[in-house]
């Protein structure tokens, strides 16, 4: 296994970050994480060594990620691999989500990860090489979850906008990958990372009930392991024609099987007046 490799990883704190960022550094590679607070990444992480760069980072604000992705490249010299992984959920009905509640949402998890592949991409251009992972949620490619419909459209757009990276990025050498996690074992449904309406409509009976579901059930109970995530992603990163497509867990994989197998079916019912609209 190569030990020469620079990872930058978003929201490190916790998470599918968090053990990522501890196999990578358990292995010999050399780690930038960032989270809002330096002391709770290193707290997080269990220390400091040479080979472990903590950084107090603010994905709304374009200084504090170009300053931070300055300081990785002025201490180790080169960004080789970059995960998009901080983001938070955002669990409510479209009619009950305030706008500021939905921009918010955006303002993390598309505009604060599209300021770190602004900040990044330069880097990985002049050396014509490097690997951006941007984490996206089987949710980015299966939307009909009720309550989730702003989250999902935010994962949405980061597949959109990692498909045409993707295109740009490809003549200088770069790869990308996007990854459509399904379940996984993480703190994601927990309180600190997936926020709910502040004025909450009662009639949403579907909603609430999702709420309910994912608070009560499915949290601390996801079938997917993140330490096998983290496997995974390594494994990628070390291929040399990696997939742009990487869903993780089965779960996903068969949601998107479904997905497609539905689209398919439609395609095929309502071909003719699809192919009917030319002149």
């Amino acid at each position: 296994m190569e030990n020469n490799k620079v990872w930058f990883i978003t929201g490190a704190s916790k998470g599918i970050g968090l053990v990522l960022a501890k196999k990578l550094l358990a292995q010999g590679q050399k780690v930038a994480a960032t989270s809002r607070t330096k002391e709770a990444l290193i707290k997080a992480i269990g220390g400091t060594s040479p080979n472990f760069l903590p950084l107090e980072m603010d994905l709304t604000k374009e200084s504090s990620v170009k300053n931070a992705i300055e300081t990785t490249v002025n201490q180790f010299k080169a960004i080789d691999v970059l995960v998009n992984n901080a983001g938070y959920g955002l669990l409510g009905a479209l009619e009950e989500l305030t706008d500021e509640e939905s921009r918010k949402n955006y303002e993390v998890n598309v505009f604060g990860l599209l300021n770190v592949i602004r900040n990044t991409m330069p880097y990985m251009r002049a050396n014509k090489s490097g690997h951006i992972f941007n984490i996206s949620s089987v949710g980015g490619y299966v939307g009909n979850f009720p309550g989730w419909g702003i989250y999902c459209s935010t994962k949405f757009a980061v597949a959109g906008l990692t498909e045409s990276l993707s295109a740009e990025v490809k003549e200088f050498g770069v790869n990308v990958t996007l990854v459509y996690p399904g379940y996984f074992r993480t703190d994601f449904l927990k309180d600190s990372s997936l926020l709910l309406p502040e004025n909450p409509i009662a009639e949403y009976k579907a909603v609430r009930e999702s709420e309910s579901a994912h608070k009560d059930s499915i949290n601390e109970n996801q079938p997917g392991d993140p330490e096998k995530l983290a496997d995974a992603l390594i494994k990628v990163s070390q291929d040399q024609n990696p997939p742009l497509h990487l869903f993780l867990g089965e779960d996903a994989f068969n949601m998107a099987n479904q997905k497609i197998a539905s689209i398919q079916g439609e395609l095929e019912k309502w071909k003719s007046v699809s192919v009917s609209t030319g002149f």
